[in-house]
């Protein structure tokens, strides 16, 4: 069962024991983490769900498709070379300790 951490631009950490399938996104909706808004409900069409992935951890991630880049090129958050949209992260048993940095507003 994997977990993940999100930290907020104040370093606060909320950690969110979860399970394989699921979006990292669903699991900070779930979990009612601030800063994650799913406008779109993880369809990769608005970039409310978009995270800063700790470096340690891109290398596990499929790459971005072409939808998410262009979402992440609209982003009200700058976009760094560890963006991504947390709804189109799936989680799995060896992204188990993911940490996501939630964008300042």
């Amino acid at each position: 069962m994997p977990i993940v951490h999100f930290v907020q631009p104040n370093d606060t950490t909320q950690t969110v024991d979860t399970s394989a399938g699921k979006s990292v996104m669903q699991v900070a909706v779930h979990a009612n983490v601030p800063g994650i808004i799913a406008e779109c409900g993880g369809a990769a069409m608005c970039g409310t769900c978009h995270v800063y992935v700790e470096d340690s951890f891109c290398a596990r991630l499929s790459p971005p498709d072409l939808v998410e880049e262009e979402i992440l090129d609209a982003a009200l958050a700058e976009r760094r070379p560890n963006s991504r949209l947390s709804c189109q992260i799936r989680l799995t048993d060896d992204l188990d300790g993911l940490i996501v940095h939630i964008p300042p507003s």
